[in-house]
């Protein structure tokens, strides 16, 4: 009795493997809703805080800068949203969890109505730095950098963790001693 040779020799079902993973990998990344604009770094980031110091060295230049989002003003001819700058990660996303590194203003062309960007959800812009404005926050002037918006990104909100996985064992109680008082 002939024995039937498998369809692929190894090597071959080996490569097929690792093509198919590199398809699949690639797919993944080629899906990435974040533009490229937002998801490159800057080679010379500049900060909030530098502008906030030497704003005259600063004017004309590009920043992406990201954070949370304070309050959205619409204005005749613009939308200004207040964010409060957080650092960003390597992608582009503001780190929602680090404290702030200062407040600036992205103007955006146009009207931008507030429900789409609600406050505390985080934004990332590109843009060229246009002036500083001193405005108040409460009783103190605070100098906020004005970015003309070239690209806004509006990062998803995360979805909201599970309930806590339930132990299928009908015999499993977290407070179950053999040695317990209750069990003797």
């Amino acid at each position: 009795m002939k024995s039937e040779p498998s369809a692929l020799p190894p090597p071959k079902r080996q490569a097929g493997a690792l093509f198919s993973a590199v398809i699949l990998l690639l797919a993944g990344c080629a899906s990435s809703q974040v533009p490229p604009a937002i998801g490159k770094a800057p080679e010379k980031p500049i900060l909030v805080a530098q502008v906030q110091q030497e704003p005259d060295r600063f004017l004309d230049r590009r920043v992406r800068w990201g954070g949370t989002i304070v309050a959205v003003r619409n204005r005749k001819q613009t939308t200004e949203i207040e964010i409060l700058s957080r650092p960003l990660d390597s992608g582009g996303q503001p780190r929602g969890k680090e404290p702030g590194t200062g407040r600036f203003i992205a103007l955006l062309t146009g009207f931008a109505d507030p429900a789409e960007y609600p406050e505390k959800r985080l934004l990332t812009v590109t843009g060229r730095l246009k002036r500083v404005e001193t405005r108040p926050i409460g009783e103190y002037p605070y100098p906020y950098p004005v970015v003309a918006v070239e690209q806004p990104y509006l990062w998803p909100e995360p979805s909201p963790s599970g309930p806590p996985y339930f132990y299928p064992d009908p015999w499993y109680y977290p407070w179950y001693s053999p040695w317990h008082p209750w069990y003797w």
